[in-house]
């Protein structure tokens, strides 16, 4: 009885270490420093982020060094975002090649940005969009299904292509990654219309370990970012992957500016905001916007209005909205739109960071230090 009663110990001891050192080493130093300055930014402003910044914008494709963004402020953004949904193709979904988004995510590192990456995944059986909701059978792609290993190979493409995404000196660089986002909503294959709370916690957390344990792949932080229909503190964690996976709560929300309900969307983010303090995560708001500006100076009566309505809102790491693609879809005022000076005023605001202010922010921390 007393060799079974140290054996059981022993087993205590190991399991435990196991966990924890999966826990230690699940990001890299750089990871955790961005962490780090991320929880410190959140204290005093909210960086601003626009989706594909660099790649392209209205009226170019492709310059050097080009940015909407800068060409109205006079700066870039501080946060950039990146898609790599059709992975194994040339191109992404949105036509940026691979091989060029490896350079502009290396290039916002060595100008002190920071990169989030978000995954409109083709099902694997199927090779059809996100948005595809055919011949859609979840299970059969998790572990111990008949196409789980069409699904590992679509991930060994992910791995591959991030491990590609190294700094001067040959180092993983930090990344955000958003996947499976806008979990509660219909239009996603991963979405409550053809996937259950189970089948989603599964495919959250299989992919991380994968990712992270599998290909080693240290330097990511982990976004968990719900679409805008939580109201509840129970609604938001019906997906929720557990701790362990996730790095900063996150939410999605269009609609409720479309609708003009600025409440709903500073209830979620109090909502968000709350539990990342409970949890010791980050929180922020992981994509928004109005396509080709619809609602009049949305920057400073919407926007702004939302984030600096009260101290959870205004203790948000980011805000990123959408990409300008052309002049029917964009999230960014060009210089010649009518909205140019609002978007300017917005990004004037003392809580408002670009990238020269999150790089001033990061030399006054470390002059503190």
């Amino acid at each position: 009885m007393k060799n079974n009663y140290l054996i059981f110990i022993f087993l205590l001891v190991v399991i435990s270490a196991c966990s924890l050192g999966r826990k230690e080493n699940s990001k890299n130093t750089a990871a955790t420093v961005l962490m780090q300055q991320l929880e410190e930014v959140s204290s005093e402003s909210i960086l601003f982020g626009h989706q594909d910044d660099l790649a392209y914008g209205i009226g170019w494709n492709g310059i050097k060094d080009e940015s909407d963004v800068k060409r109205v402020a006079g700066d870039y953004p501080a946060l950039f975002g990146w898609e790599i949904g059709n992975i194994g193709d040339e191109e992404n979904l949105d036509g940026v090649k691979f091989d060029s988004m490896l350079v502009y995510v290396q290039r916002v590192h060595q100008m002190g940005g920071v990169n989030t990456i978000s995954w409109h995944a083709r099902f694997p059986t199927t090779n059809n969009d996100s948005w595809n909701h055919t011949e859609i059978d979840v299970s059969s792609i998790l572990p111990g299904g008949t196409n789980h290993s069409l699904f590992t190979a679509k991930l060994d493409l992910v791995a591959d292509f991030m491990s590609k995404m190294l700094d001067e000196e040959g180092k993983l660089i930090p990344i955000i990654f958003r996947p499976w986002h806008e979990m509660y909503g219909e239009w996603f294959w991963w979405g409550t219309k053809t996937c259950s709370d189970e089948e989603f916690i599964e495919l959250f957390t299989f992919t991380i370990d994968y990712l992270r344990i599998e290909k080693g792949l240290n330097n990511l932080l982990i976004a968990y970012a719900p679409s805008g229909n939580v109201h509840t503190r129970e609604q938001y964690l019906s997906h929720y992957p557990g701790d362990d996976y996730v790095d900063i709560l996150g939410l999605d929300n269009y609609g409720d500016f479309t609708i003009k309900r600025l409440d709903n969307i500073v209830q979620q983010i109090s909502i968000v905001v709350n539990l990342a303090n409970e949890k010791n995560k980050l929180s922020a708001f992981t994509e928004t916007g109005t396509d080709k500006m619809q609602i009049n100076n949305w920057y400073t009566t919407n926007l702004l209005q939302v984030l600096k309505a009260n101290d959870k809102t205004r203790s948000l790491a980011y805000v990123m909205v959408w990409r300008n693609r052309d002049v029917d879809h964009f999230y960014v005022p060009y210089p010649e739109h009518e909205q140019a000076d609002d978007f300017k005023q917005f990004v004037d605001d003392k809580m408002i960071y670009l990238l020269r202010d999150y790089t001033r922010f990061k030399e006054s921390i470390k002059e503190t230090k």
